[in-house]
Parts: structure tokens; C-alpha cells; sequence
């Protein structure tokens, strides 16, 4: 079943909030999908299913899911308390033009200048069947995330131009990190040494720390500490 692609914002926030309170079976019935009894081989089913059922379109990875309306969707999982339960993807990085890329310009800002969230309630011993879709939100980053990740952002770059990779891990940045990607862990892409030689190093991609989306998701929602269970609430 194909999903026509949101014409506005107010639209994809329409079908976000129609999505709010069903269980990922609920979705994958209507799109005829089958949901696979373990995600540890399907890593990435359930953002999949709600990028296909609200209608989002093939296209660039590097640009947003819904580029015309300049929107990126972002599942993610998250305990009864509102913790999210991992760090969320961003994008790939290149590793090889560092010195060429400007954070205005990087996919890494396309990616996060405007997102929607949906939180999936995700607990231990609960199948991905069962598991239960939340309320969506809209967000844009204010001055002082945009600083936090612009600053990361710029750190990051400055490390891999300078051929830093091998030191580099997941302990650096205070809202965004780098962190190896890959379908497996020796898929290679081209950077450079700390001599400014072309080598070919283990892919990476950019990641957003769990304690910045947790802040993201509370001050959203008008929680402060308090649990988000209501968000995921049938």
C-alpha cells in the first residue's frame, strides 16, 4: 500500500496524531507488512513502517524524509519514564572532506533544523508487535540546542580533518557524537590520516546522545521529570 506524501506540515502532523495510541501491529495491518517477532535482524523495521505510512517519499539519505516540506522523522524508543531507550541516527558522516563542509550547508543541520518526533513505548519482553506508537511532536531546535550542536558538530570535523579518527569515540560531544556505522563493522569509506594522507577507515555515522533527546522530549511535552507515559497513552 503506497501512502501519498503530506502536502504541509500541518498535514504530516495529521497523520502523526492519527498514528497516536495504536500498536505497531495496528500500523503494519493496514500497509500489509509483516512485523518481525525479533528487531535484532530488522533493525530499523518500525521507523521504516511510520516513515511508509505517513507517506514519506523515497530520496536522498542526506536530505530529510520529507524534503519538501523540510521535515525529518525520527522514531524513538522510549520507556515508560520517558528515557529514550538508545542514541538516535542521524545521518553518515564523510570523513573524507572535512575541510570543504560547513555546518550551515552539512546534512547533519538539513537532517535536525526541523524533526518530528514519535516516540514508541519499547519494554523489555514486549514484542514489536505489541508495542505501542506515542503522541508526535514538532521540533525545532531554540538558540541554545542549535549552540550545542553546532559547537559538536564542529569539534567532530575539526578531529576528523586532522586525522584524529583512531582517538575519536562515542565519550566526545555533549549532544551529538560519532559513533562507527556500517552493516558490518568492516565497512570501510575514505578519510585521512593524521599526516593528511588518503587511508580508508571504518564508516561512521552521527549520532544524537539519548540524554539530549530525553531533554528534547520532556521539554516538548511539558514534563519536565515527570514520566511520559501519557504521551504513549491509547
Amino acid at each position: 500500500m503506497l501512502v501519498a506524501p503530506p502536502q504541509s506540515v500541518a498535514e504530516l502532523m495529521e497523520r502523526g496524531i492519527q498514528l497516536s495510541g495504536r500498536l505497531v501491529s495496528d500500523v503494519a495491518a493496514d500497509l500489509d507488512w509483516q512485523v518481525p517477532a525479533d528487531l535484532r535482524r530488522a533493525k530499523g523495521f518500525i521507523g521504516r513502517l511510520l516513515e511508509t505510512a505517513l507517506g514519506a517519499p523515497e530520496g536522498n539519505a542526506q536530505a530529510p524524509d520529507f524534503p519538501t516540506l523540510g521535515v525529518e522523522l525520527k522514531t524513538i524508543p522510549i520507556r515508560a519514564d520517558g528515557r529514550p531507550v538508545e542514541s538516535t541516527w542521524v545521518t553518515r558522516a564523510s570523513l573524507h572532506d572535512a575541510a570543504e563542509q560547513r555546518w550551515e550547508s552539512s546534512a547533519v543541520h538539513a537532517k535536525l533544523r526541523c524533526v518530528l518526533w514519535i516516540p514508541v513505548l519499547t519494554e523489555p519482553g514486549v514484542p514489536p508487535a505489541d508495542r505501542r506508537i506515542g503522541s508526535p511532536l514538532l521540533w525545532r531546535p531554540d538558540s541554545v540546542e542549535e549552540a550545542m550542536l553546532r559547537r559538536d558538530w564542529h569539534d567532530l570535523m575539526e578531529r576528523i580533518l586532522h586525522g584524529e579518527l583512531a582517538d575519536l569515540d562515542a565519550k566526545v560531544g555533549d549532544a551529538l557524537q560519532l559513533r562507527p556505522k556500517g552493516a558490518t563493522a568492516q565497512e570501510r569509506t575514505h578519510a585521512v590520516d593524521i599526516d593528511g594522507r588518503p587511508v580508508m577507515a571504518q564508516a561512521r555515522g552521527f549520532y544524537l546522545r539519548a540524554s539530549f533527546t530525553r531533554g528534547v522530549l520532556l521539554r516538548g511535552f511539558g514534563l519536565a521529570e515527570r514520566s511520559t507515559s501519557a504521551t504513549v497513552s491509547p
